[in-house]
């Protein structure tokens, strides 16, 4: 019954606060088929630390001194058009009810781009932003992918030990990483010898990424690949 009782719940949810696509103001869904189908897809060969479309599947020249500890970043999408609403609507916008469908385009780009991971861990917020915002929109995501995925979600691990500046006001790549130095930690070894797939929003220089990283292979995680939504190119 709870099944059946969930879906009629929904369609009263539905009846009562109609979706409307964030791309195309259509209703129906937060994004509707055109819509969906207009989404600039990340198309390979990609850099394969990076995860940037490239030439060739070899290190871009930006990852070839780079001496980082992710083991790879993957996005289904390119961070513009409808997607990049759509994470300004999950982002800033309180529409948490964005998060199921966008774990749904994660989990479908993971059934064709698998990843080794055994948990997944959202990428944390400070809590003073996290007091300000409300919600970590990363835990939503990571949330409803764990639901279609069956993967346990860890989300009280690894922490935001230091308050930093939004990535999206530091101007290069150095400053991005510079910036998120040190800013996080695990506070206990639950993740020891695990494979971790780490879950955000979007990749820009893949800085927060790598910081998440290193804090979680300190605290003995096995690997560390990052997904993302969309990738700023």
């Amino acid at each position: 019954m709870l099944p059946r009782f969930s879906k009629i719940r929904g369609m009263a949810l539905d009846l009562l606060f109609p979706r409307w696509c964030v791309g195309c103001g259509k209703e129906g869904d937060f994004i509707c088929p055109s819509c969906l189908k207009s989404l600039s897809r990340v198309m390979p060969p990609l850099c394969p630390k990076c995860g940037l479309p490239q030439s060739s599947d070899t290190l871009c020249a930006g990852c070839v001194g780079w001496q980082a500890e992710i083991d790879g970043i993957r996005a289904p999408f390119r961070f513009d058009g409808v997607m990049r609403q759509a994470v300004h609507e999950l982002k800033y916008r309180n529409l948490r009810a964005l998060a199921g469908l966008l774990a749904q385009l994660l989990d479908d780009y993971l059934v064709d781009n698998p990843l080794p991971g055994e948990v997944l861990v959202p990428v944390p917020l400070h809590p003073k932003r996290l007091r300000e915002r409300g919600y970590n929109q990363s835990y939503l995501l990571a949330k409803e992918l764990g639901k279609l995925t069956g993967l346990p979600v860890v989300a009280d691990s690894l922490v935001r030990e230091r308050h930093t500046s939004p990535q999206a006001r530091t101007l290069t790549v150095g400053e991005r990483r510079g910036n998120v130095a040190d800013a996080f930690a695990c506070r206990d070894r639950r993740l020891e010898g695990k494979p971790v797939i780490l879950i955000d929003d979007v990749s820009t220089s893949g800085a927060t990424l790598d910081a998440c990283a290193l804090a979680l292979k300190e605290a003995g995680a096995a690997s560390v690949w990052g997904l993302v939504l969309a990738r700023e190119i």
